[in-house]
């Protein structure tokens, strides 16, 4: 079994598709650690703010199953096949952490390089995974977000919306 960390993000009924993705995610991987929600404005294009969070979960799937696993679960939340990854969206749910693999071939991007790049996917990672080493840097990811916090963008803590 291997570790694995899922970020997830919708701007479109934030609360119910991301809903949904949990229970899509716990019903085919078990227990779930989940960070707590955050809101964030839209990045790279004008649209309404998203919801974000992490989950990390443990997979006896390989990394290109798994990310098979996590496409049909966008798609049953109506994001679609081929839709431009650019705009608005019901679910996004991207492929973080497989372990500590690196994987940088058939478009498949683990760790995924943007951790570093946006608050809404390292700071719930911190959360969920403080202590745990960055496969390539090898800095904690608190340490990280500690680092890089004050030049990132700015989140909202949504207090009333946990799935654990």
């Amino acid at each position: 079994m291997v570790r694995v960390a899922v970020g997830i993000g919708s701007n479109l009924d934030r609360e119910r598709n991301i809903s949904a993705a949990v229970t899509a995610l716990r019903n085919r991987f078990g227990s779930l650690l989940c960070s707590p929600v955050y809101e964030s404005a839209a990045y790279g294009f004008p649209g309404p703010p998203f919801f974000n969070l992490v989950i990390v979960f443990h997979s006896s799937l390989g990394i290109e199953m798994l990310y098979k696993e996590i496409r049909a679960i966008e798609y049953l939340q109506g994001r679609g096949i081929g839709k431009e990854r650019g705009g608005s969206r019901s679910l996004d749910i991207d492929l973080l952490l497989y372990g500590q693999s690196v994987s940088y071939s058939k478009g498949i991007d683990i760790p995924r390089r943007e951790i570093l790049d946006h608050s809404y996917i390292l700071k719930p990672l911190a959360d969920v995974l403080p202590m745990v080493n960055h496969p390539t840097s090898n800095e904690t990811f608190s340490d990280m977000w500690t680092e890089l916090s004050p030049s990132l963008e700015q989140l909202i803590l949504i207090e009333d919306i946990q799935f654990n």
